[in-house]
């Protein structure tokens, strides 16, 4: 099987969102006059937005209400007097500033130039393609499909039809999803037909259900994957 386009998660994949993600709560904090709100308020944060997260994968909210719910949620949790609509906004803001990446991920995408490369991402719009914008990744993407633009959020397969048609790609048996997410990016990879390769750096057990295709713990072992098609690419270039 010859893959002609990799389709990449960015988030936990290509980009260290962890990283980025701290300092957005840190700014936005500081901004709000809470210099010590990043570390107050971490942990809590983290407990209301990990299941929204979830919920947005079953359809059961949307992005601008997870955007605004998981930070009213801790304020009123924590007796806090801000307003969550306008730090959400900031948040994202800062969040835009995050593009720390993966080791090894500016390295990979130079290492596929042969190849044509795009990005689905859940998330919204300004900040993520923002984060792209300023990183060294910046001109590596055909397309970059966010869920906020697309009307659509991994698992679902009507962001993958989205990509494709951006992509001008029909043929699926040429496509591979690569990303970190068994539950988004490898579930929604599947639902559409694709082969899936799943980035698994900490070595989690999988006891989802989910069979990605392949497994990595490296990003530069994908390249052990598509080098006999890297081969085949430049033979049928040549």
């Amino acid at each position: 099987m010859k893959y002609e386009t990799i389709i990449f998660d960015i988030d936990d994949t290509l980009f260290d969102f962890g990283k980025a993600e701290d300092h957005a709560l840190r700014k936005a904090f500081e901004q709000f006059g809470l210099p010590s709100g990043a570390t107050q308020y971490k942990m809590s944060y983290k407990e209301f937005n990990k299941p929204l997260w979830r919920d947005l994968e079953k359809g059961l909210i949307t992005l601008q209400e997870l955007g605004v719910e998981r930070f009213r949620r801790l304020f009123v949790h924590h007796g806090l007097k801000i307003d969550a609509t306008e730090f959400s906004r900031v948040f994202l803001e800062y969040l835009g500033q995050g593009t720390y990446l993966v080791p090894g991920a500016e390295e990979l995408c130079n290492s596929l130039e042969d190849f044509q490369l795009a990005v689905i991402t859940n998330g919204f719009g300004q900040a993520q393609k923002a984060r792209i914008a300023g990183s060294p990744l910046a001109d590596t993407f055909e397309q970059i499909i966010v869920s906020e633009e697309a009307g659509f959020q991994k698992p679902e397969t009507g962001i993958f039809e989205y990509a494709f048609s951006k992509l001008g790609i029909a043929d699926k048996d040429k496509v591979l999803m690569v990303g970190d997410s068994l539950t988004s990016d490898i579930q929604g990879g599947l639902n559409f037909g694709l082969d899936t390769c799943w980035f698994n750096p900490h070595h989690k057990k999988n006891t989802s259900g989910v069979k990605p295709t392949y497994e990595i713990h490296r990003l530069q072992d994908l390249l052990e994957i598509v080098d006999d098609n890297m081969d085949y690419l430049l033979t049928a270039s040549s």
